[in-house]
């Protein structure tokens, strides 16, 4: 069971320490408490469903309500003001590909456009509901769960694409193996939602991107099944498996996928190194993942994020330990953080250089990890708006880059008199360059419409910051309805004209997901 409002497990809490409390007051502001519009209330705002009975078809209000939205702020303000505008007019669940196949034959016929829905965690605006005239079917892909089949000779596995994090691991641990992929959504996650997105699991440096676990698949587009073989390697022309990766149920519904596992590692460690500066932690890193370091992960905060990350994590001990110390080895004007993964004994954190401070640190990220996102329910409740910036730049521009985005998130609400908390890590690392994830924190009004305004002015700053240093619209997280309008500076006029065409191929209807990826 999800929050129909927020972040993940209700059952799950992440208070806000009151250190924590104070320590953004004291950045951003005293953040005002504003109610939130209740359940009921919302639920009876739903209009009638304009869709006529089918098999498969739910057309009950919180069904709908519950897969209305996704998790971007935007569809946080619009769900805790009630201000949702257009819902599903039905959700279907099915089992099989052949109820996937039944309900794209209904949505043909029946002039309806059609949402493929993972587990509901997109940042992005991927399953939102577009206002218009045609009824539009959401289609719920968690009951296809089942591990299909293990290859454990070849390493395949096969799934069903609606299967979540935790049950894949299960069922790959119950043989000795794991697919790896750990992005901060892991929980609440699906397979084929990691796939359509080109998703990046926290591990990836040893692991992969979901590109490279992806070996095939199957996907239901309109005109028919398109089958994707799992191939070692092909010189057969384009690799058509790309077609899958990003598509974001614009070309169809990806319902089963094989992926490329690996055998459960002898060890999973975490440990922490502080850096006198960014600076000198950007240098670190970046040869370590160029001399091929045996690292899972090289996480590198800069010294708001490390400072903010101690604030919030409600461990004033630690946070008095690690201040006293770090200031005695000469570490006091701004360290900055790196979690480092391994999963080979043979690594050494003192081959970082920098200060190794041991495993404590590292392995209270990692029992975090995928407990963190439910601050920003608490965040909220105490009148605070959160929401991240994630781009990739090579390394000549990962410094300037980063800078650049703090800046302009810093600045964009200096004419309101408000200040913007902003500060960075390196998500991911590359040979040739790396990720930088910005999180930023401003108040939110007891307008919400004035709260809207104010996140489309950081995002658009943010993202004209990073496209002015020649970085990705999206590392992790896809392109959905908020990115779209900024796909054709990367993609250009031919890239823009061939992807509509795929999209005309399989799709000549437009049955699928309008207004994600092309806009």
């Amino acid at each position: 069971m999800q929050r129909w409002n927020g972040w993940g497990d209700p059952a799950i809490d992440y208070p806000l320490p009151d250190g924590g409390l104070a320590y953004l007051q004291q950045r951003v502001g005293v953040g005002a408490t504003i109610e939130d519009a209740p359940y009921d209330q919302v639920l009876a705002s739903l209009p009638p469903s304009r869709l006529d009975p089918a098999p498969l078809v739910e057309t009950d209000a919180p069904a709908r309500l519950t897969h209305a939205r996704g998790q971007s702020l935007p569809d946080w303000i619009a769900l805790r003001s009630g201000r949702i505008g257009a819902f599903p007019d039905g959700v279907a669940f099915p089992r099989s590909d052949q109820d996937v196949r039944r309900l794209l034959d209904f949505a043909a016929r029946d002039d309806v456009h059609l949402i493929p829905y993972g587990g509901g965690t997109s940042v992005v605006g991927h399953i939102n509901p577009a206002t218009g005239d045609r009824p539009v079917l959401t289609i719920d892909l968690r009951r296809l769960d089942r591990m299909l089949a293990l290859d454990d000779v070849s390493c395949l596995a096969t799934f069903e694409a609606g299967v979540g994090g935790p049950a894949l691991e299960r069922q790959l641990a119950a043989r000795g193996f794991t697919l790896g992929h750990f992005p901060q959504s892991f929980e609440g996650s699906t397979l084929g939602g990691w796939i359509a997105t080109r998703s990046c699991g926290q591990q990836s440096l040893f692991y992969g991107r979901i590109e490279d676990l992806f070996a095939g698949g199957r996907l239901e587009t309109p005109i028919g099944p398109l089958e994707l073989p799992p191939f070692p390697a092909s010189a057969a022309g384009p690799d058509l498996r790309q077609m899958a990766l990003g598509s974001e149920g614009r070309l169809g519904i990806i319902t089963r996928a094989v992926v490329r596992v690996r055998r459960l590692p002898a060890i999973e460690r975490f440990s922490a190194v502080f850096f006198h500066s960014w600076d000198e932690g950007l240098q670190a890193v970046r040869r370590a993942v160029q001399s091929g370091l045996p690292a899972s992960m090289l996480r590198l905060s800069d010294a708001v994020e490390t400072e903010t990350t101690f604030q919030l994590a409600g461990r004033p001990a630690m946070l008095r330990w690690a201040k006293r110390g770090l200031a005695t080895l000469g570490y006091g004007g701004g360290p900055c953080l790196l979690i480092l993964g391994a999963t080979d004994r043979r690594l050494r954190p003192l081959a970082l250089g920098g200060l190794p401070a041991g495993r404590p640190i590292g392995e209270m990220w990692r029992r975090s990890r995928f407990r963190s996102p439910y601050l920003r329910n608490s965040l909220w409740e105490a009148g605070y708006a959160l929401d991240t910036v994630e781009t990739a730049v090579p390394w000549a521009q990962v410094a300037p880059c980063a800078e650049a985005i703090l800046t302009a998130l810093r600045s964009g609400l200096q004419g309101e008199d408000e200040r913007v908390l902003a500060f960075a890590h390196l998500s991911h690392v590359y040979a040739d360059g790396a990720s930088v994830y910005t999180t930023y924190l401003f108040r939110r009004t007891a307008d919400p419409d004035e709260s809207l305004e104010r996140w489309r002015r950081l995002k658009e700053a943010a993202t004209r910051a990073l496209l002015s240093h020649g970085g990705t619209i999206s590392h992790q997280h896809g392109v959905g309805s908020d990115h779209a309008p900024f796909l054709s500076q990367e993609k250009g006029l031919v890239g823009m004209a061939a992807l509509a065409a795929a999209c005309r191929s399989l799709d000549p209807d437009g049955i699928m997901n309008p207004g994600k990826l092309l806009g």
